[in-house]
């Protein structure tokens, strides 16, 4: 059980506290409700730049890194399609400089070209590097306007195209900044060797009179059902051909989405799993294969992605799989099974919830999804999925109307 107090100051900031004596430091997270899903289509990749932009300094302090590393600090940031988090690790006696530093970046960011500059030649780097000149690096860019032809998950985190960020303005950054990073769209943890009146106090200083924005409703667009099969070849040069399928899933807040957690398990959940078994060990096709999840807040997607052996034909690699997701549609996983999928998941909680950065982390995330409290009840809701259920939901996902396929072959 985790323990945990929560408050929300008057500008709509909302506090959880988790205490925990056992540590000599403290975790500050705060995650603002903004990611890749609240970018307009012609200016992606704002959420990300973002990241790289809170560490380019505020109006009193030009250097974020080097208080907090005086104070023996650390810190890092990510982005997702769904939410931006940063977090500092500091000794308890040094508390209060976490809190200065956020504030202050939270109230105004120093927005000057040279810092735009300087970010923007870093995102653009890593766009360049990890997506466009690293092998198989444009496969989810392809993927997602694949799966999704609506809805904002069409586009990756780093933006649907560089030109996005090449070209952002320092207007268009500003707005972004005064539209989403506003108290009332955060929510902040301390955990670790703290009190709630003291965080409470810290809170109200260097928080409270920040002003609340005028936060939007978010009004994305839906995904409609899909209803045909899509495919795509790419041909490029990589050292084997690679094979990917997507299914549409539920929402994060849906029954279904345990199931399909379990399921990804069951399916390619290391070498024990199904696909690893048939397809890599016995009949030798992929040199690797698994089954994932985005883990997405609105409705996401499974997907299974593997790299054939040479010499392998696609389509019979592409029957193998169909044959596997045959049988889990047709015959209940077993009890044992079930069981051991379960039980992994169990101590992969356990697991991570043995970390302080991960317990505040998690806490964030929940309150974001709509009760913090929900940390100690995920347990329960994988519990409760039955093999009827993992049958169920397999029948619903891997329908081949639901499917969006991409061949991604090796230039010979």
């Amino acid at each position: 059980m985790i323990h945990f107090d929560k408050f929300v100051l008057d500008n709509g900031l909302r506090v959880i506290v988790h205490p925990d004596t056992s540590t000599p430091t403290v975790v500050m997270n705060i995650l603002y409700d903004v990611g890749a899903r609240d970018e307009q289509p012609d200016q992606t990749g704002f959420a990300h730049l973002f990241e790289h932009l809170m560490f380019g300094g505020s109006v009193n302090i030009p250097e974020y890194d080097e208080p907090l590393q005086l104070a023996g600090g650390e810190n890092n940031a990510y982005t997702t399609n769904d939410l931006t988090n940063y977090y500092i690790q500091i000794p308890r006696e040094n508390l209060e400089t976490a809190f200065w530093l956020e504030s202050d970046r939270m109230l105004s960011l120093a927005f000057n070209k040279k810092s735009l500059e300087v970010q923007r030649k870093v995102v653009v780097e890593e766009f360049k590097e990890h997506y466009l000149e690293k092998p198989y690096g444009d496969v989810w860019f392809k993927l997602r306007e694949l799966a999704y032809k609506k809805h904002p998950y069409r586009w990756m985190t780093i933006g649907k195209e560089l030109s996005h960020i090449e070209n952002a303005q320092l207007d268009d950054v500003k707005n972004f900044f005064f539209k989403h990073y506003r108290p009332d769209n955060a929510i902040m943890v301390v955990a670790g060797n703290v009190t709630t009146e003291i965080v409470k106090a810290l809170a109200e200083k260097w928080f409270g009179n920040i002003p609340a924005g005028a936060i939007p409703d978010r009004k994305l667009p839906v995904e409609e059902a899909q209803t045909d099969p899509r495919k795509m070849e790419v041909h490029a040069n990589v050292p084997l051909d690679a094979f990917y399928k997507c299914w549409h899933i539920a929402d994060r807040l849906n029954d279904d989405y345990y199931a399909a957690d379990l399921i990804t398990d069951i399916l390619g959940g290391g070498e024990s799993s199904r696909l690893f078994e048939k397809l890599v060990k016995e009949l030798q096709l992929f040199v690797n294969i698994q089954c994932y999840h985005m883990g997405s807040i609105d409705p996401g997607i499974i997907c299974i992605e593997g790299k054939l052996t040479k010499g392998t034909d696609m389509k019979l690699a592409e029957a193998a799989i169909e044959q596997l997701l045959a049988t889990l549609k047709e015959v209940p996983v077993s009890e044992t099974e079930l069981h051991k999928v379960k039980n992994k998941t169990e101590s992969m909680m356990a697991f991570e919830d043995m970390s302080l950065l991960n317990r505040a982390n998690s806490l964030a995330f929940y309150e974001l999804l709509g009760d913090a409290g929900m940390m100690n009840t995920e347990l329960q809701r994988y519990g409760a999925v039955t093999a009827e259920n993992i049958r169920d939901a397999a029948q619903r996902i891997f329908r081949e109307e639901n499917s969006s396929t991409l061949y991604y072959y090796a230039r010979n």
